[in-house]
């Protein structure tokens, strides 16, 4: 029965009325859905997806939802699953294969009432394009549907892993935001398609590239997870298995991968920097010598290298970031190899060009590699700079456009804030150091500058323009160079030559093609004269360059010639601005004049704001690179334009502003610039008050403890020197008691103790050893005496010093001293515990000298030796008290020392209290500052509502004006010179007012 119905379906159909696609679909839907045995859902789900290109729209709208349900219950038959999801990737995939497929198909019927409805070739490519957005919301209108694919995408079997692949990647670029969503929600979503990556089969893991493609287009978030995940190795390991550059379409999709995930994403820079994916990008760039014949794939993967390169070190990425990934690309040779494909011969002109670019980023604003970049030498005989050679295809117009926009972005970046290479470029046109013999840098920008080229004009103005950008000393220098215009004649300045073409120029030819030119020259002479008053003063010093400026602004002139004006009423205003006043005819206020009689104030500024509304300066000030999409487009400089950003509003300003304003400005800027000197010394007067105080509690808190440590000394010492003394005692009652009991028993010691003669001299010779330290111990004690003396000296040495005010040298010889008394109780520690070890082998001799018998010769000689015993006693005992001497001494020493510290911390007190009132001083100042500001800002609002007031009365003449004025001064001298003085004022009116 089920194979008879599929004959009805797939052929063979028996004669009568055949039924629609949408009438078919419907069947097989319903056994999708009612069909127990698992063989006929697999055979209507196998039809569904063989008419799901043709009849797109019916299976879609009626099947989508079956098809669902296969996926959800016959996960353990791969085949039906695989059946699924191809159906469902033709229903939801827009791709252009499949949209030709369906323009060249017949008419879709789409129900048996309209049957064979006509469509155009163009509604139905929209129609399909609306199905696939359709039936992916659709799909998606459950969230759970992505997270069951992606756990169908863990299956192994490449038939459920393959369409599950493509069906996720075309659900991507028809709903890429919402689908990312679910994907970043689900636990290990981004894990599971990363494990495609190591998939063994290669048409899988080429599918899963361009999924991964689609998931990290501009989500920061799965970026970072994505890269996380081992990608940068996995990729790397891709490319470098398919053969680097020379590889197919597969290193393309991961370098594109790559893009993706650098792009704009400081985290992942910072991460492949660190993981040194640097280093391994050095291989790809290794040509040989041979470079002709290079295949279109090798060119795509060789450009899309050069531009992850960009990434890397794009000037829009943070300055920090840039600068590390530019000092490893120079230490990993990466630098060096690019520079070799810059040199070398053959290389295709577009990878010429984009290794220019990529040059240019990898040594802007990095002196290592700007200083390396100019060592490089072009491989021709004799070696030329490559510089030179760079600029050489800058200024001729026979190169293409692009590869002289690269150049001179190359050259721009190359003079980013490197004054060391400024100086050397400017120094190639001065004089002294022309080479008659070579071509320079700075002869090839003088003849770009003044030849017939446009273009090349405008290039060498804005490359000499940087070569001066933010450089005085360049500017200055610049100001030397001499060029000889022809024969018999003086050479002219180039400032002057510059000028001349300008003049030259307006009034030979003013056509679209030399505004080019003027505008280059403009640029270059506004950069040259800013912020560089001696510049400013040759400039005026020609007396025709006013007159032509002055002539350019006020004329009326067309569409084209707008930007020349504005840029001419720049230059204007820069010579304002930055003039010194040093030629008497052209200072700020005549200039100013003269903008107000020939040109308008109103005139001057409306024409100096036709620079920034012009439509390519917004475009030039988006990035540094320039990018022009025709020659004829190239008129502004992105560093420029940060000029003309920087200048308008002060020019502006500068332009409105009176005599008496710039007086009072300049006052009040004198004010302040004093008040800054007098806040700057108090400032250094106060932080060094603060280091002095911070070293004052440092040697505080130093002799504190050392002191602490002194005492703790002193009083173990004391303690150890009383219970030496107790124990002397002790032994001295002892041996008395041994002496008696020796004598009364001298007839009977030899019988009854049985001691033999040998143990007794044994005994005597112990007796003389014991002798013998005790004269060392008193020699000892001499020494140690002499050094509580020496100690005694140096303390009140010490406290006189203190008392006299002595410095830092002081305290140092106080510390010493410390050290040396913490050194003598040391040694004094030492010889108490000698001590101690003597007098207990002294009471074991005792001991064993009154239990030891002798004859009566013998025990007298005993007798005589425990009065010598007693005798070394009372000397030791004395020699405990002048002990007790010496630490009465050094208790002393240390009330001598409290009392330095406590001078110390009152010295440390009145500092303090010193800068309290500075402090406050410096308050007080700023109060008085601010108070004086708000009364010159009152006053100047009252005259400028008096001269309201006049104005409105119609008294503007300079009587009146000077009358005010002489009230004014009389107001001052009354507020001078009293009352009294006031009456006899009013009394001479009186009588000058009679007559």
């Amino acid at each position: 029965m089920t194979m008879n119905f599929f004959r009805g379906v797939m052929g063979g159909q028996p004669a009568g009325p055949q039924p629609t696609g949408a009438e078919t679909i419907h069947k097989l839907c319903d056994r999708v859905a009612s069909s127990t045995l698992l063989e006929d859902r697999r055979d209507a789900v196998r039809a569904l997806k063989s008419l799901s290109k043709k009849y797109r729209l019916e299976v879609g709208t009626q099947a989508m939802d079956h098809l669902v349900h296969i996926l959800q219950t016959d996960r353990s038959d791969s085949e039906i699953l695989g059946y699924a999801l191809d159906t469902l990737y033709n229903i939801i995939c827009n791709d252009e294969e499949e949209e030709q497929d369906m323009a060249a198909a017949p008419p879709i019927p789409v129900s048996g009432k309209h049957k064979n409805v006509p469509v155009s070739d163009e509604n139905a490519q929209k129609q399909e394009e609306d199905l696939g957005v359709l039936f992916t919301d659709k799909f998606l209108g459950d969230s759970e549907n992505v997270t069951l694919l992606l756990t169908l995408l863990e299956e192994f079997d490449f038939h459920v892993r393959w369409p599950g692949v493509k069906l996720l990647t075309a659900l991507l670029k028809n709903q890429c935001n919402q689908v990312q969503g679910v994907i970043l929600v689900s636990p290990m979503g981004v894990s599971r398609l990363m494990d495609l990556l190591a998939d063994s089969r290669e048409v899988i893991r080429n599918d899963g590239l361009l999924l991964l493609q689609q998931l990290t287009k501009g989500n920061a978030a799965i970026q970072k997870i994505v890269a996380f995940e081992n990608a940068f190795e996995r990729l790397l390991d891709i490319i470098t298995e398919e053969g680097s550059s020379d590889g197919g379409i597969v290193v393309e999709d991961c370098l594109l991968l790559l893009v993706n995930l650098l792009k704009n994403n400081s985290s992942n820079q910072n991460f492949f920097k660190e993981g040194s994916y640097i280093q391994r990008m050095k291989p790809w760039f290794e040509v040989g010598d041979d470079n002709s014949g290079w295949s279109a794939q090798k060119v795509t993967n060789l450009h899309l290298m050069l531009q992850l390169v960009r990434v890397m070190v794009s000037p829009v990425n943070s300055p920090g970031a840039t600068s590390s990934c530019q000092k490893s690309m120079y230490q990993c040779g990466l630098l060096q190899q690019l520079c070799t494909i810059l040199m070398a011969t053959g290389v295709p002109a577009d990878i010429l060009t984009e290794t220019i670019n990529t040059v240019s980023e990898v040594i802007r604003g990095s002196q290592i590699n700007q200083d390396y970049f100019a060592s490089v030498n072009a491989p021709s005989n004799p070696p030329r700079p490559a510089i030179v050679v760079l600029l050489m295809s800058m200024v001729n117009e026979r190169q293409p456009f692009v590869l002289r926009c690269a150049v001179l972005y190359c050259f721009q970046c190359f003079l980013y804030k490197n004054q060391k290479g400024q100086g050397e470029i400017v120094a190639t046109l001065l004089p002294s150091t022309i080479d008659a013999n070579s071509i320079s840098a700075g002869q090839l920008l003088c003849g770009g500058l003044f030849s017939a080229d446009s273009l090349s004009n405008w290039c060498a103005a804005v490359a000499l323009a940087h070569a001066l950008q933010d450089n005085l000393t360049q500017k200055e220098q610049l100001l030397r160079v001499q060029l000889a215009t022809s024969l018999g004649k003086p050479p002219v300045s180039l400032l002057q030559q510059c000028t001349n073409i300008l003049s030259q120029g307006d009034k030979i030819n003013r056509r679209g093609s030399k505004v080019q030119t003027r505008v280059g020259l403009l640029m270059l002479l506004c950069t040259w004269i800013s912020n560089c008053p001696i510049a400013v003063t040759h400039f005026l010093h020609n007396q025709e360059n006013v007159p032509f400026l002055t002539g350019q602004i006020s004329e009326n002139l067309g569409e084209d010639e707008r930007l020349v004006q504005g840029l001419c009423a720049l230059l204007l205003g820069i010579c304002i601005y930055y003039n010194d006043n040093s030629l008497e005819n052209y200072t700020k206020e005549k200039l100013k004049q003269l903008i107000e009689k020939r040109i308008g104030k109103e005139n001057f500024v409306e024409k100096l704001g036709f620079v920034t509304k012009h439509e390519l300066y917004s475009r030039a000030a988006q990035k540094p690179q320039p990018v022009f999409p025709s020659p004829e487009q190239m008129l502004f400089d992105h560093e420029f334009t940060k000029l003309v950003k920087e200048l308008e509003g002060v020019i502006t300003k500068a332009v409105h502003k009176t005599s008496e304003e710039e007086k009072k400005e300049e006052e009040v800027k004198k004010t302040l610039e004093q008040h800054d000197s007098i806040v700057i010394q108090y400032k250094d007067l106060i932080r060094d008050q603060d280091t002095q105080i911070q070293e004052l509690r440092e040697q505080v808190s130093t002799l504190s403890l050392n002191s602490e440590q002194m005492q703790n000394q002193i009083t173990q010492q004391q303690s150890q020197i009383q219970q030496h003394k107790d124990q002397y005692n002790i032994l001295k009652l002892k041996l008395g008691k041994d002496s008696q009991g020796l004598s009364s028993s001298q007839g009977e010691g030899a019988h009854v103790n049985g001691l033999h003669s040998e143990e007794l001299s044994q005994l005597r010779e112990e007796v003389e050893e014991l002798r013998r330290q005790h004269t060392l111990q008193h020699t000892q004690l001499s020494d140690k005496d002499s050094l509580i003396n020496t100690l005694r000296c140096g303390a009140a040495a010490a406290a006189l010093t203190a008392e006299g005010g002595a410095g830092g040298s002081d305290n140092t010889e106080l510390l010493g001293e410390v050290e040396s008394l913490r050194s003598r109780v040391q040694a004094q520690c030492a010889e108490i515990s000698q001590l101690q070890t003597e007098r207990l082998e002294l009471i074991r001799r005792a001991e064993a000298v009154s239990s030891a018998p002798a004859s009566s010769s013998e025990s007298s000689a005993d007798t005589v030796t425990v009065s010598e015993l007693e005798s070394r006693l009372a000397a030791q005992t004395t020699e405990a008290e002048r002990l007790k001497e010496e630490c009465r001494g050094l208790r002393e020493g240390h009330a001598g020392l409290e009392q330095q510290l406590a001078s110390a911390q009152s010295t440390v007190a009145i500092e303090q209290t010193e800068k309290t009132k500075l402090q406050q001083e410096v308050q007080e100042s700023k109060k008085e500052q601010d108070d004086l500001l708000m009364l010159l800002a009152d006053q100047d609002q009252k005259i400028l509502n008096l001269k309201q007031r006049l104005r409105d009365l119609g008294e503007t003449n300079v009587t009146l004006s000077s009358q005010i004025d002489e009230d004014e001064d009389e107001l001052d001298a009354r507020d001078q010179f009293g009352e009294d003085d006031d009456d006899d004022d009013e009394e001479e009116d009186e009588e000058e007012n009679n007559d």
